[in-house]
């Protein structure tokens, strides 16, 4: 479907049957398709439940494992790179934030050095402009990158709710960009052009992931974005 319509790449989101661990158990020839198409695969790791930035270790624990088992899937089906959340804390005090941030970098280190170990770039993503979320801001994004040597996923619309989405885009060591609009309050994966994103910014950015619920308008999107900026390789 990708190739029919002209995509050059794709991210697959492992949640629910796409969880790693059940694909793992596939025989290599069993994903003959991402070799049989010129298309860049990327993959977002499984995040719900999950969390780097866990207080309770074991939780920690399991998230490292699956990262790890979704870095296997990569080099299994040949994919570019993976990304996956930064974590975020469920009581509401700077004590709490300070202290698990430290267990989310130690927890996405690990995870990157047995990416490149496997010859997988791993890539955290920014995350909407709440006080739960860590890397909710370009600061602390950067923070993240430096820390643990990765790269960055930037999320334009998760980027749009912190009311200016310029430092994100200035960032260093961007992988690829996840696109979608909202009214610049919250996280709405709106048809571009639906929202207040400013389509102008996004000139000259590449690898793009539409990340809306229907393929239309994926579709109804992509041809927004290309009427407007000079952008390539759009998923």
């Amino acid at each position: 479907m990708a190739e029919k319509d002209g995509f050059q790449i794709i991210e697959i989101l492992c949640e629910g049957p796409q969880w790693p661990r059940n694909l793992l158990f596939y025989d290599k020839s069993e994903f003959e398709i991402f070799y049989s198409y010129d298309i860049d695969v990327f993959i977002h790791s499984p995040t719900i439940d999950l969390n780097p930035a866990s207080l309770n270790q074991g939780i920690r624990d399991e998230t490292l494992k699956q990262l790890k088992e979704t870095i296997d899937l990569a080099v299994k089906i040949g994919a570019n790179a993976i990304t996956t959340h930064p974590g975020l804390i469920h009581r509401y005090e700077d004590r709490i934030k300070n202290f698990a941030r430290k267990y989310s970098i130690e927890t996405l280190t690990k995870a990157n050095e047995y990416a490149d170990e496997r010859g997988v770039i791993f890539s955290v993503e920014n995350m909407p402009n709440r006080y739960a979320y860590y890397c909710n801001n370009a600061e602390e994004h950067a923070l993240f990158i430096r820390e643990c040597g990765c790269c960055a996923t930037i999320d334009i619309g998760h980027a749009n709710t912190n009311g200016d989405i310029k430092p994100f885009l200035a960032m260093k060591n961007i992988c690829y960009y996840h696109l979608s609009d909202n009214n610049g309050d919250k996280d709405q994966h709106l048809i571009l052009g639906e929202g207040n994103l400013d389509l102008e910014l996004l000139n000259g950015i590449n690898n793009v992931i539409l990340e809306l619920d229907d393929y239309q308008n994926v579709l109804n999107s992509r041809k927004i974005l290309l009427s407007h900026v000079n952008s390539s390789n759009v998923g």
